[in-house]
């Protein structure tokens, strides 16, 4: 038996975070994860190789339009290996860099194995029984699939598998019209296979703004077949080719390709710890915490995926730095999720933090502003050809911004300053205030704001003097 006084489970983003910051501040930290490599699902099957396949699939685009243009052929299916390899680069050199030596340079005992608790205090990690003060629960989540009539009988991929598939499809169906399967399916439209996506609800994308997801979907429709509110009602296998049919207002269509990814949300990964031995709360398959991320032990605490919050890695990293303090020195610390952002990787990207404007209308009535400006009224945009997109800012009438929302190339880089003054508590007229060097793409920000100060000079007593005087004095 070996003691520690904080035994972090879960070698993702939140663990490492949780652990790493523990260790620095002189306790005995343990380290447990089930797979041989830290990193997580992010690195290894979620994030990193996500975004290399979207950044080798946009190259290869970009090739094919060039090749078309010079009257050459470029096939990106012919160029798969390449961008696997791609693929497979990035999640080695991150993974040195998260590497379990880096973790026992700080003074961590890493265990690689299934943790189980056998009581509220002690877990097992394969033959080894380790007895703690304190505990961080941050297991994760695993992809989860509807019970489809025919699903357990045909080949499916879900995100931990698709990255290693050695060619590329020539056809291939998304059910799940989620970040996750838009961003593969874009990617495999571009490389050359032939994409359907496949969505249960009515709505797309519902928790963006309407006037985002309006304008993405109308944008992957022209690389795609995308499908949604349809009820998926059986798959089958017939001569190697999968076949899904569905049912869109009592009409029955049956779509067919070669492959079949599932990517239809996940779930916490906390089966196999055996809560119930620790008398831990689960709720709704989530671990039930409070605020501050403590358990119905007051000694055991969970984050990240494992509980009901943004399924973000940073959302997750951001849980990590409050736990360490709460954890180890009882204090209260609780992330703000209202100014939270996140991005889909899509091409064109979007971006959201805060309220949509349903939101925002629907909780203050009256008493909000939508500030729009649109891409192609952008100088670095027009010069880029990248006009499709807008920025949207969204403000009480006192000028509080309460969210802001983007479509465009790279969003998530430019739009960043929307978040930092949302934490700092500025209005938009700070936004407009600001220097923007000329021309990048965060003029775009800066022109939205600039309609805030444009609406508020013109509208004021001051201006309305000016006017006067100017006619007086002609």
């Amino acid at each position: 038996m070996k003691d520690y006084q904080l035994i972090v489970i879960g070698g993702g983003a939140a663990g490492m975070t949780v652990a790493a910051g523990a260790a620095n501040l002189g306790a005995k930290v343990a380290l447990v994860e089930k797979k041989k490599h830290l990193g997580g699902d992010c690195l290894h099957v979620g994030c990193i190789p996500s975004k290399a396949l979207i950044a080798a699939s946009k190259e290869a685009s970009s090739m094919m339009q060039a090749a078309r243009v010079l009257g050459a052929e470029f096939d990106g299916r012919d160029h798969y290996q390449t961008t696997k390899a791609r693929v497979d680069r990035a999640r080695a050199i991150i993974q040195d860099l998260d590497g379990t030596e880096r973790f026992e340079k700080l003074g961590v005992d890493v265990y690689i194995g299934e943790a189980s608790f056998q009581s509220p205090y002690e877990l097992k990690v394969g033959d080894d029984l380790l007895i703690g003060k304190k505990f961080v629960i941050a297991t994760g989540s695993k992809p989860t699939v509807p019970p489809i009539d025919g699903l357990d009988n045909v080949p499916y991929l879900t995100n931990e598998q698709v990255f290693e598939e050695e060619t590329l499809p020539e056809s291939i169906i998304v059910i799940g019209a989620g970040t996750v399967g838009l961003e593969l399916a874009q990617s495999f439209a571009r490389l050359g296979s032939q994409v359907t996506v496949l969505e249960a609800q009515d709505t797309f994308l519902p928790k963006e703004d309407e006037s985002v997801s309006k304008l993405l979907r109308s944008q992957l429709e022209m690389a795609m077949r995308l499908k949604i509110g349809v009820n998926v009602k059986q798959i089958a296998e017939e001569g190697g080719r999968i076949h899904v049919t569905t049912e869109v207002d009592g009409e029955t269509v049956t779509y067919e390709a070669d492959k079949l990814l599932m990517a239809t949300g996940r779930k916490p990964r906390i089966d196999e710890l055996r809560l119930d031995r620790a008398h831990v709360d689960v709720k709704d398959g989530f671990v039930d915490v409070s605020s501050t991320y403590r358990t119905s032990q007051p000694h055991i605490f969970a984050i990240g995926d494992t509980i009901k919050t943004l399924p973000f890695t940073h959302a997750a990293g951001e849980e990590g730095k409050a736990v360490v303090a709460n954890a180890l020195f009882g204090l209260w610390n609780k992330v703000d999720y209202t100014k939270m952002p996140w991005i889909t990787f899509t091409d064109p990207e979007v971006f959201h933090v805060g309220m949509t404007e349903a939101e925002a209308r629907e909780r203050h009535g009256d008493d909000v502003e939508i500030f729009e400006a649109k891409l192609s009224e952008v100088d670095r945009f027009v010069a880029d050809r990248q006009e499709t997109g807008f920025v949207k800012i969204i403000t009480r009438k006192n000028g509080k911004i309460i969210g802001g929302h983007a479509v465009g190339m790279t969003a998530g880089d430019w739009m960043q300053i929307v978040v930092y003054a949302m934490q700092r508590g500025d209005k938009i007229g700070k936004l407009s205030r600001m220097i923007y060097p000329y021309p990048s793409r965060s003029e775009a920000v800066k022109k939205a704001a600039d309609m805030y100060w444009r609406k508020r000079l013109f509208n004021s007593p001051l201006t309305e003097l000016a006017r006067k005087y100017f006619e007086w004095t002609r």
